[in-house]
C-alpha cells in the first residue's frame, strides 16, 4: 500500500508520496521555510502564501509533490 502524508494550509492540502520522491531538493531550493527535511513535521506549509506552495509544488520533478483545493 503506497504510504501518502498531507499536509493543510486553510483550503490547499499538500499531498506528499514519499515513494515517489527523487529527493531532487527543488521543493527545499525554492521554499526553505516550508520544506525541511530534517525537522519533523518536515513540511511546513503556513510559511509560505498558498501561491508560492502551488508555484513550487508544480515544479517538483517526481510528482511526489501535489495538492488539491478543497472547498469550504
Amino acid at each position: 500500500m503506497e504510504k501518502i502524508v498531507e499536509y493543510t494550509k486553510g483550503e490547499l492540502t499538500i499531498v506528499w508520496r514519499p515513494g515517489l520522491c527523487q529527493h531532487a531538493g527543488v521543493c527545499v531550493k525554492m521554499l526553505p521555510l516550508v520544506y525541511n527535511p530534517k525537522e519533523r513535521p518536515w513540511v511546513k506549509p503556513d510559511n509560505a502564501t498558498v501561491e508560492e506552495l502551488i508555484a513550487q509544488i508544480s515544479n517538483c520533478p517526481s510528482g511526489a509533490l501535489s495538492y488539491r483545493i478543497d472547498e469550504k
